[in-house]
């Protein structure tokens, strides 16, 4: 079978890891800029716009690749602004075949004009909420600290608030380095006691230490990206030949990996796609997942992750199905709701392809 464009984007996808201030839509990111009368963007035409976010953070740096949100970030200050864009990401990624997605944002960079947290959270719930009833697609947000700023314990409290109401999980991203994980161990402790949900983005700009704290001293149950899980396993000729404690232990406790292919090529977390540990751990029989991270910056979507897994590593419908259903076992919803969505929607959906 085939696994053109077309069949790709009629898989049923689970993604797990994507920031909301990463999925704008050019035209709305020109739109609010409008609105709101912000005069920094660079070009006002979208296609223009969509070339120059690409561009800046294609150039094999993290530090690089964050400049761009100082713009979508500037045009996310006001409720309406937040419902939409997380209606439109609800949008986009239903007509990519998605079913159940997480995204998430760091309340902290959306106060510029005085909405409270509690304002900001319930607008990207109530565009979550809308996109729901309107497209079908299930949906949980994630709450994320920054590595660089002393607000953790408090962006932990905002989590469990809002649990209730759609929020799923808790976060730690940001600049890795000088930014140990274990420096916010307060607000995981507190994450902790809840009986909450906790990945942490370690293993991206940062090598396996930062793996490894966001597991032992934060409780990590996902983590995000991981890539330098490899710098702990030995590969001899494209096999895997030794793994290290920690490669063993994460293998061992099927603790998943939110990978992000395109991004980590943009971000210079690998060189290139041929070059990804991904295909090592995924052999391996890691618990990886594929997710889009953010898909202005990177110019790409569900599909395009999906297409160059294969067209990289040669996977099969299968190894799609597989990772999927490795996507939704990990995901922050009840086991209840999990289950449902792999035998009510993504088992049959496969089976009908194969059909087909």
């Amino acid at each position: 079978m085939k696994l053109d464009q077309g069949l790709l984007r009629s898989l049923p996808k689970v993604l797990l890891h994507e920031h909301l201030d990463g999925v704008l839509r050019p035209r709305t990111v020109i739109e609010l800029a409008r609105d709101t009368s912000y005069s920094g963007l660079p070009t006002s035409d979208p296609q223009e716009l969509a070339e120059w976010f690409h561009r800046g953070a294609n150039q094999g740096s993290l530090a690089k690749y964050l400049e761009g949100f100082a713009h979508t970030i500037a045009v996310m200050q006001t409720e309406e602004a937040l419902e939409r864009i997380a209606y439109e990401e609800a949008e986009d990624l239903s007509q990519d075949g998605v079913v159940y997605f997480e995204t998430r944002f760091a309340p902290i960079f959306h106060r510029q004009q005085g909405l409270t947290h509690q304002q900001i959270v319930g607008a990207v719930l109530k565009g979550l909420e809308r996109g729901r009833k309107d497209f079908g697609i299930a949906s949980g947000l994630i709450i994320c600290a920054m590595r660089n700023m002393e607000v953790s314990l408090e962006m932990a409290e905002l989590a469990v608030d809002f649990r209730a109401r759609g929020v799923v999980g808790f976060d730690l991203a940001g600049e890795e380095g000088g930014y140990p994980p274990k420096k916010h161990v307060e607000a995981f402790h507190y994450i902790q006691r809840e009986n909450f949900n906790i990945t942490v983005h370690a293993g991206e700009g940062y090598g396996k230490e930062s793996i490894w704290q966001a597991i032992q001293y934060c409780g990590a149950h996902r983590i995000g990206h991981g890539t330098r899980l490899i710098d702990d396993i030995a590969v001899v000729d494209g096999k895997a030949v030794k793994l290290g404690d920690l490669a063993q232990y994460v293998l061992d406790k099927r603790i998943p990996l939110e990978i992000c292919l395109s991004s980590n090529v943009h971000t210079g977390a690998t060189p290139g796609l041929a070059e990804h540990p991904f295909k090592i751990l995924y052999q391996e029989k890691f618990r990886v997942t594929l997710n889009t991270d953010n898909r202005l910056m990177s110019g790409t979507s569900m599909t395009q992750e999906f297409k160059a897994a294969a067209d990289t590593f040669g996977l099969s419908l299968d190894d799609f199905e597989k990772i999927t259903i490795n996507a939704m076992k990990s995901a922050f919803l009840p086991y209840g709701d999990r289950c449902d969505l792999i035998y009510s929607i993504i088992k049959p959906g496969y089976a009908r392809i194969r059909k087909s």
